[in-house]
């Protein structure tokens, strides 16, 4: 592992690209929703329940609000990311071979940032790291039921180890 001051700052460099990248994505489901930064395409919202349009600002408003604030990041990030690769396929592709030409720029851009995300997890400042994780709830719950009514379960460790068996 490389040492250097750069890859110490790696998991916050990391946890700033998911925070600005949840954040814009969120005022993108904001803006269609609510009419909010300059509304829907230029102007108010998005009618309730109108496919794709109304769906897929849920899913802005959400999954973003999930990858900003890190919960659930890696699950919210692939969602997100299915949702603005199909954006650009049924909506923009179409019109043309290259984003630069069809205005899929966006879709493109935040379907693979959010794959990224996927991939590398949320990195620091994630709220999922206050979470306990499901590997040691798993691990205290098979630890609470394996002993008899009194024993220290403490002392488990020390006979289900390989160098004690």
């Amino acid at each position: 592992m490389n040492n250097t001051p750069l890859a110490a700052a790696q998991p916050y460099a990391l946890g700033l690209f998911r925070i600005v990248t949840g954040l814009l994505f969120t005022c993108h489901g904001a803006a269609s929703l609510f009419g909010v930064l300059g509304g829907a395409h230029g102007g108010g919202t998005v009618p309730v329940g109108t496919w794709p349009g109304w769906y897929a600002a849920v899913i802005q408003l959400v999954a973003g609000l999930l990858v900003l604030f890190g919960l659930g990041s890696r699950s919210a990030a692939f969602i997100a990311s299915g949702s603005m690769a199909y954006a650009y396929f049924s909506a923009h592709q179409p019109h043309a071979l290259w984003p630069i030409q069809n205005n899929g720029e966006p879709s493109v851009m935040f379907c693979w940032a959010f794959l990224l995300l996927v991939f590398t997890g949320p990195g620091a400042l994630a709220l999922d790291q206050l979470l306990p994780s499901r590997a040691s709830l798993g691990a205290r719950t098979a630890a609470a039921g394996s002993g008899a009514p009194g024993e220290d379960l403490s002392r488990d460790d020390r006979r289900t180890s390989p160098a004690n068996a």
